[in-house]
């Protein structure tokens, strides 16, 4: 057993101090360009930097019972500070082979508190809560909901979260489902997700991609189709933008 009162605040504490070096903007990089809602903290650290300072302190929590590792990554989340955001969501991919099914209400409260842009979505959902919907695919009927959700991030997720089984050949007929659902979204960063999802999915199941975008492309936007589409032969590109 760890003593975690004593434990966790101590490298809490150590990292605040570590964070604290990497004032200085060559280190960061101005998020706000990148997303559609006025952000908090606008400048964030780059993703090396965030890697090396979480691979850093994680040793420290290695030999833990993945429940404490999880507790720990929830204090981080609750600072809404976005470094110990991103912290916390490489700590949890790092625990990926103690998943259990239930840890899925942990993750999805995770996206509903603290989405706030499409850096935070995709980090959790093609990492800790896509492997974790990869393990279990019967999740996906809980995801799919999020399709529908007002939050335009939680949209998003619903797309995002199905990559990691995309990349694998796995879970088309959710993809088209997910895709179906958002398929007219106003949002240009739902339709970048869904076509980001389509188009890893189009790796293993190039032809059958195509085959569904060819019967939406005149109502697919033209965001969504083109990501779709990226990977594909110029002739199938050709054929998907050609306007009927």
């Amino acid at each position: 057993m760890i003593d975690s009162s004593c434990d966790k605040k101590r490298i809490l504490d150590e990292l605040a101090r570590e964070l604290a070096k990497y004032k200085s903007r060559k280190y960061r990089i101005d998020a706000q360009r990148f997303h559609k809602t006025k952000l908090t903290q606008p400048l964030v650290l780059k993703a090396a930097v965030v890697r090396k300072i979480a691979a850093m302190y994680y040793r420290q929590m290695k030999s833990w019972p993945a429940k404490e590792v999880f507790d720990m990554c929830e204090l981080l989340l609750e600072s809404n500070l976005e470094a110990r955001k991103s912290i916390a969501f490489d700590w949890a991919w790092r625990r990926r082979g103690d998943y259990r099914k239930s840890d899925f209400r942990r993750f999805e409260s995770w996206g509903r508190k603290h989405f706030n842009g499409w850096g935070s979505v995709d980090h959790l959902c093609t990492g800790a809560l896509g492997y974790l919907v990869y393990l279990y695919p019967e999740l996906t009927a809980k995801t799919k909901k999020w399709a529908h959700s007002r939050n335009i991030w939680m949209r998003r997720a619903s797309a995002v979260c199905l990559i990691y089984s995309c990349r694998r050949g796995e879970q088309l007929r959710d993809v088209f489902q997910v895709t179906d659902t958002l398929l007219t979204d106003k949002e240009d960063l739902v339709q970048k997700g869904y076509g980001w999802m389509l188009k890893e999915a189009a790796d293993s199941n190039r032809d059958k991609v195509f085959a569904y975008v060819m019967k939406r492309k005149d109502v697919m936007p033209r965001t969504a189709l083109r990501y779709a589409i990226e990977k594909m032969p110029p002739a199938m590109k050709k054929r998907s933008m050609a306007k009927d």
